[in-house]
């Protein structure tokens, strides 16, 4: 009998029973193919219930899409994060906390306008955010609905020991 079994738990042939220590290109491998599956599935979701507002002509679009939307977000958060850490590197002090809050803002705000035009001109006619502010309002719940479902995953797979 497996280890695993003599717990309760069927036993995962293809897994070690222990893993070993993972890489540093292991883990930012799980967290952007984590990343694109969570958004892939929130995508769809929305392209199926919000379908007046987020249209998304196949599946196979919709991989490609959240691959994209995957490497713009993380690298949106990356410029946010240098720009955070510059302001905050200055020192305190009210003007540089402002720059630093405001910046941050700026950077996540701005980068849907970006993300949106993106999106338009690899996909075309193919992916579409419809609403106000032509779909950047939607692109924003979109979005912010991708990083708290990325968020709980990542706590729940951290709560499992």
């Amino acid at each position: 009998m497996e280890a695993n079994e003599s717990r309760g738990m069927p036993a995962i042939e293809s897994m070690p029973e222990h893993s070993p220590s993972w890489t540093d290109g292991q883990r930012l491998f799980l967290l952007y193919y984590t990343g694109t599956l969570m958004d892939l599935v929130v995508l769809n979701l929305f392209a199926e219930y919000w379908s007046s507002k987020v249209f998304v002509s196949s599946f196979t679009v919709s991989l490609a899409a959240a691959l994209v939307l995957q490497l713009l977000l993380k690298g949106t958060i990356a410029v946010e994060h240098k720009i955070a850490h510059y302001w905050k590197s200055r020192g305190p002090g009210g003007w540089n906390t402002f720059m630093r809050y405001f910046c941050a803002w700026l950077v996540l705000f701005g980068s849907k306008f970006v993300i949106l035009e993106a999106i338009a001109q690899i996909f075309g006619k193919q992916v579409h955010f419809g609403g106000m502010l032509h779909g950047v309002v939607t692109l924003i719940v979109v979005v912010v609905v991708m990083l708290v479902a990325e968020e709980v995953v990542v706590r729940v797979f951290r709560r499992i020991t």
